[in-house]
């Protein structure tokens, strides 16, 4: 399988028959929420029980923006849904969103320089968060995975998660590679000696950060140079 292929696949621009599930009829929802890169923060129901709250959907429109633009899109109400589930699954009560909306330039710059970046991303539809939790993010992934509500991305080494609205699948990818991939039925594999894959991620991933950066074990380290390495430089994780 070739890399255009198997991003297209975490894209989820490419979909086995009867991989998206319709969802029943939902109670009033809320979340909290804080963006990493702004410091902003949403806190309140984006759904009551006649459905989604337009002013709530307006407000989290811009605070899940392309920050690298300030452009915003409308955000699939089934993807704050998947995340208000998967947080009340794993226990926790405030998410951390890491990436949200991405233009189409964004995203297509992102993909040039990061492996794993889907040409055609959830991302760019708003369709698409990747987040982080204080605790229980393993148990979180585990739980997303469960519900089969759409894609889980799981980033062991970066510390988040991917959510997504789009067609169900799994994948994995931390510092030596993609490790398995995961659409409907069918399970794919990736050995770390696979070309388009393992052996290009280590020193990828390594020309990334500076000698402090790969220094760092926890958690608050990561937030603070993502923002640092988001601003300055238009990193993603």
């Amino acid at each position: 399988m070739d890399r255009r292929t198997l991003l297209s696949l975490i894209a989820g621009t490419i979909a086995w028959p009867g991989a998206v599930r319709a969802l029943p009829s939902l109670p009033p929802r809320k979340l909290r929420l804080v963006n990493a890169h702004t410091g902003e923060t949403f806190d309140g129901f984006y759904r009551s029980k006649d459905g989604p709250v337009a002013p709530a959907m307006e407000e989290l429109s811009v605070f899940l923006r392309d920050f690298h633009s300030d452009a915003t899109i409308a955000i699939d109400v089934a993807l704050l849904d998947f995340l208000a589930a998967v947080m009340d699954a794993a226990g926790q009560s405030t998410a951390t969103v890491l990436s949200a909306y991405r233009t189409p330039k964004t995203n297509a710059m992102l993909a040039r320089t990061h492996f794993g970046v889907a040409e055609n991303s959830q991302h760019i539809y708003g369709r698409a968060l990747d987040i982080h939790f204080g605790a229980n993010l393993a148990e979180a992934m585990r739980a997303a995975r469960g519900m089969r509500r759409g894609g889980v991305g799981w980033y062991p080494d970066s510390g988040f998660i991917h959510l997504d609205s789009g067609p169900v699948r799994n994948w994995d990818l931390d510092g030596n590679g993609f490790g398995a991939l995961l659409v409907g039925s069918h399970k794919i594999r990736f050995a770390k000696t696979d070309p388009t894959v393992g052996s290009r991620t280590p020193s990828f991933r390594q020309s990334l950060l500076t000698e402090d950066q790969r220094q760092a074990q926890n958690v608050s380290q990561r937030l603070a140079e993502l923002r640092a390495r988001a601003r300055a430089e238009y990193v993603h994780p």
